[in-house]
């Protein structure tokens, strides 16, 4: 692994690196179902952000809606931490849009070889801007995940589905992110899905098996951890993956 780091010529201002990451995984498919374990019942406060309410604003940051699922589920756990842009930062949004600090996370991830807001280590970097701290990294489980709200700390999911493939997500997708905010008192996954039409349609509970399976099976089970730099991970499983 190699860094290189760059500054406008003539400046001033020193580049910093705080970590660098990287995960090697096998992908060996959805594997088996998991039962809960230890987080049911327990919904983390995560603020609802709709992706949908944005479809055709910024066409140069790939224009809202349906693109734009990445930025604001980083949007959401972001604010869950108490941090992100002011509204200094987010003055170039037009007044008119609603949670502009969306827009500001869209352009902020925006990559422009890939040409979209979807690149992984992009947005756990937006949320860096913010001091907090944030890396990518592939869990094993459903329990593995249970182990993060737990300890407190909300999770964004990269997975795809068909359309009623997984009860509660009555849509498909060739790719998603959402963010996973706790579990049901019967162990089933609560979700911020920015994939709704309003903030408030947000919160939805998704069939446990069907979802581990959709997001073992389609990333690996691939995950964003992003949190506060004095809130502790949960203890790592003994071959670690985070």
């Amino acid at each position: 692994m190699r860094a290189t780091l760059y500054r406008p010529a003539g400046g001033s201002l020193t580049p910093v690196v705080r970590s660098l990451g990287a995960v090697a995984s096998a992908v060996s498919g959805a594997g088996t179902a998991t039962a809960p374990i230890e987080a049911q019942g327990i919904t983390l406060n995560v603020p609802q952000y709709s992706q949908n309410i944005h479809t055709g604003q910024y066409p140069q940051y790939n224009g809202g809606g349906e693109a734009w699922c990445s930025p604001t589920s980083t949007s959401m756990v972001v604010a869950f931490w108490g941090t992100g842009p002011t509204p200094a930062d987010y003055a170039w949004v037009d007044p008119s849009y609603a949670d502009p600090w969306v827009d500001h996370a869209a352009r902020h991830t925006y990559d422009l070889n890939y040409r979209g807001t979807g690149n992984w280590p992009f947005n756990t970097a937006y949320a860096g801007r913010f001091g907090l701290d944030g890396f990518v990294t592939r869990l094993r489980s459903l329990n593995e995940a249970e182990k993060f709200i737990a300890a407190g700390i909300p999770l964004v999911f990269s997975l795809s589905f068909g359309k009623n493939e997984i009860p509660g997500l009555s849509y498909s997708t060739n790719g998603h992110l959402l963010v996973l905010v706790g579990f049901s008192a019967t162990g089933q996954p609560v979700l911020n899905d920015p994939a709704a039409s309003t903030d408030a349609a947000v919160r939805k509970t998704a069939g446990r098996a069907a979802f581990e399976a959709a997001w073992l099976k389609t990333s690996g089970g691939l995950v964003y951890v992003i949190k506060q730099p004095g809130v502790a991970l949960p203890p790592a499983p003994a071959q670690a993956n985070w």
